[in-house]
């Protein structure tokens, strides 16, 4: 690990509770609150416990805090680099990030540092002056909710010109792309930011079109048997989805998953990456998904 675990998401969540709990009274209610906004899901099964427990003694039973100061958090050098050296990366660059308090310190490690064994070498080209000024007018477009105008080449349609409503912008590590979510004769589409020969953004708002879109969302619940780290590594796969976690026995928790249905197909493929470490339980049609595809990998096999 890089960086000291007291510096971490849940110590952060620690820290918040303990600012709350200084400045005045708390409740459990609180804590939870709190702890839902700042860590992650799984996180409300232990932090309660260990915060009001006797190993840690940072609240009494009456909800009070030995602390007589807010609680401070500052970056060490250690993450000062590694946030200089995220910096540096193309893909964050597109978002124009501040470096204020960065200026002096050298970055941890060099882009070319770290080599890739699971993505695909076909990825965008950040540093491509036309793909970086298209990128700020389609997230300008999104922030804003207005039209786009754009030229688009791709397998449907070849400098095919149209207007669109951008919904969001999606990042697949796997295939290195940055994919724009859009609305177009009254279709969702997902286009390849690399494909946009050119765009501009439009005085229109999307606000009709996003009345008649529907966000569907699905539910996926498995069971997980947390050996060799898996609960950890389960999180952090799903860290961007809504997510409940239960503990079942000292080793096993139910999660639910929720997730768009257009990323389907993603979600199946992370879940068989865990192998018999996850067994889902519902719904049956995910079931019958994961066995088709399960069947198919091995037929590609024989």
């Amino acid at each position: 690990m890089l960086f000291s675990e007291i510096y971490g998401s849940y110590f952060n969540t620690v820290a918040e509770v303990l600012k709350s709990a200084v400045e005045c009274d708390i409740t459990d209610c609180d804590i939870n609150n709190i702890i839902n906004e700042k860590a992650f899901g799984e996180s409300i099964i232990n932090i309660p416990a260990l915060i009001k427990g006797d190993e840690w003694q940072l609240l009494n039973s009456d909800m009070e805090t030995p602390l007589i100061n807010v609680p401070d958090m500052p970056l060490t050098t250690l993450q000062k680099q590694w946030l200089k050296a995220l910096l540096y990366d193309p893909r964050i660059k597109l978002f124009n990030p501040c470096i204020d308090g960065l200026e002096d310190v050298e970055p941890l490690y060099e882009q070319g540092t770290i080599e890739y064994f699971d993505r695909y070498s076909d990825g965008d080209s950040f540093d491509n002056p036309k793909y970086i000024e298209n990128f700020h007018i389609i997230l300008n477009a999104v922030k804003k909710h207005k039209k786009l105008k754009i030229k688009y080449t791709g397998r449907q349609w070849k400098d095919k010109e149209f207007i669109c409503s951008p919904i969001k912008l999606q990042y697949s590590s796997k295939d290195d792309k940055f994919r724009l979510k859009a609305i177009a004769y009254k279709k969702m589409f997902t286009l390849n930011l690399s494909r946009i020969e050119a765009c501009e953004m439009t005085g229109f708002d999307i606000y009709d079109d996003l009345k008649k879109y529907e966000h569907i969302k699905d539910t996926v619940i498995f069971e997980l048997l947390d050996d060799r780290n898996a609960l950890e590594r389960v999180m952090l796969s799903f860290s961007h989805l809504e997510k409940e976690t239960q503990r079942q026995e000292d080793n096993r928790y139910q999660v639910t998953l929720k997730y768009d249905r257009d990323d389907e197909t993603e979600i199946l493929i992370r879940i068989l990456s865990f192998g018999p470490l996850i067994r889902v339980i519902s719904p049956d049609s995910f079931i019958e998904k994961l066995k088709k595809r399960i069947d198919n990998q091995m037929n590609c096999g024989v």
